[in-house]
């Protein structure tokens, strides 16, 4: 009884040890380690401003609320509201849990599986069968463990997890971009119907003017001096600017329910009171263009997406090389209840075993070169998001500076065409000139102030759109390490 016990010792003992050499293998890792691609950088941007580097930090809108730097109360409330409580927001969030619980399943195969049980029969056999014995009635109970584990001696598992940390990485850059797009599209929205509010404002200004020249014809006409033309004429400026001043609500009932969707509020519940855009941008620093690298999200996903390709690389290699698993049970069997948990009743198994793929008719082959033209499409993505980032910089600097200098030759176009409506009504007064020179006068300083009103509304949404292309106040530490 001796030798039997101490010979399975012997046998324990060896089996344990190769599982221990076996998974101190496991520190073989196939497939290519990761190094970040290169993509190509400027020294600076083209269209930076000096004067830019020099006014503000490159910190300035760093600290993640990049739209408190417009300094309007109205537009903070609304953006805390994105959030919290936008939809598609909310949808990209449940995405990023997703892929953050696939990490937790891919990590899961590191370790071994367990299953128990519980059984209980009781059984009678034919008193007629083959080889028949004289125990017909019995009963068995059983309680058994068995345990199963595959050991990652070529880090098959390691190379799962670090694509699957990379995926939950690149859906966390992603919910980042989403939300940069929405508060982006938010402030846009928000300045295109302050924009109209202003506009609004200028024509009800330029009504309630018409109103009085109106006024004033009228009491020449009574007076012989103008002409039932010139009366007319008035009435028709008047009726054309009070049409178009109504008609800026259409637009200004969309937006306002454009930005009632982007809060998470119905459209039918949601009003913004008037009020008007006055004050133009103030100056956005872009910093240097290396640092668009890591400020970027959709560039950071991108980068996430390379890593994940290449370790899909080393999953896919993984399969030219054995499959070992180690198989373990134990547990305890008797025929009655009394001696069920007794040492006597207990038993146990050790095993092994390994498999190699003999033949497969080229699929390895094949899926490992599918796996390097992924990684390879992976990269040519990543390095056309950073030229597309770049552009996108480039673009809004341009049409800033481009926009102030236009800003500032409709300013004096706007001063002159208000010299030349002073002018031509007090011709209009003194009898030197008919009504349709005053009308034109009209119609040249109102188009003037919408033309530099709506060049306000540009220059705000470019100062929004840059800010969104170089990452707002985001940056790469701020993915989560998972």
């Amino acid at each position: 009884m001796l030798t039997v016990r101490k010979e399975k010792e012997v046998i324990y003992r060896r089996v344990c040890l190769l599982g221990i050499g076996m998974l101190l293998l496991g520190g073989c890792t196939v497939g290519p380690n990761y190094v970040r691609p290169k993509a190509e950088a400027p020294a600076d941007y083209k269209e930076t401003p000096q004067n830019f580097k020099e006014a503000q930090p490159s910190d300035a809108i760093s600290k993640g609320k990049w739209w408190q730097i417009y300094e309007d109360p109205q537009l903070n409330d609304l953006e805390e509201q994105v959030s919290v409580s936008n939809q598609t927001l909310k949808a990209e969030q449940a995405q990023f849990a997703a892929a953050r619980a696939a990490v937790r399943i891919a990590r899961s195969q590191s370790y071994p599986t367990a299953t128990g049980g519980l059984s209980a029969s009781h059984q009678s056999e034919s008193y007629n069968r083959p080889l028949g014995s004289n125990n017909l009635y019995y009963q068995d109970y059983q309680l058994p463990v068995d345990v199963s584990y595959e050991p990652d001696l070529w880090g098959r598992v390691r190379r799962l997890v670090e694509a699957n940390r990379s995926e939950a990485q690149a859906t966390a850059a992603d919910l980042a971009n989403v939300q940069l797009s929405l508060q982006a599209e938010l402030a846009v929205d928000y300045f295109e119907l302050r924009g109209l509010d202003a506009q609004e404002k200028l024509l009800t200004s330029t009504v309630e003017s018409y109103q009085k020249a109106l006024e004033l014809t009228q009491t020449r006409y009574q007076g012989g001096v103008a002409t039932a033309v010139d009366v007319a004429q008035a009435q028709t400026q008047l009726e054309t600017t009070r049409a178009e001043s109504i008609d800026v609500a259409v637009n200004r009932a969309a937006y306002e329910h454009a930005i009632a969707v982007l809060v998470g509020k119905p459209a039918s519940t949601f009003a913004l009171p008037p009020l008007s855009l006055q004050t133009p941008p103030p100056p956005v620093p872009p910093g240097v263009p290396s640092d668009l690298l890591e400020r970027r999200p959709d560039v950071a996903a991108a980068e996430r997406r390379v890593q994940e390709s290449n370790a899909q690389i080393g999953v896919a290699k993984s399969a030219y090389y054995p499959n070992v698993t180690l198989l373990a049970g134990g547990g305890f069997e008797s025929g009655a209840l009394g001696t069920f948990l007794q040492g006597a009743s207990g038993f146990w198994t050790l095993a092994g075993q390994a498999s190699e793929l003999i033949f497969d008719g080229g699929q390895r082959r094949g899926v490992n070169e599918q796996a390097r033209a992924f990684y390879d499409k992976s990269v040519d993505n990543y390095r056309q998001t950073v030229l597309t980032a770049f552009q996108e910089v480039e673009d809004n600097l341009a049409a800033l500076r481009v926009l102030q200098e236009e800003a500032s030759t409709e300013d004096a176009a706007v001063m002159a065409a208000q010299r030349s409506l002073d002018l031509s009504t007090t011709r209009y007064r003194g009898g030197v000139t008919n009504y349709l020179e005053v009308t034109t006068a009209q119609s040249a300083a109102l188009t003037d102030e919408v033309t530099a009103l709506n060049i306000l509304i540009r220059r705000m949404n470019a100062s929004v759109l840059l800010i969104k292309a170089i990452g707002g106040g985001w940056d790469a530490s701020q993915i989560p390490p998972i």
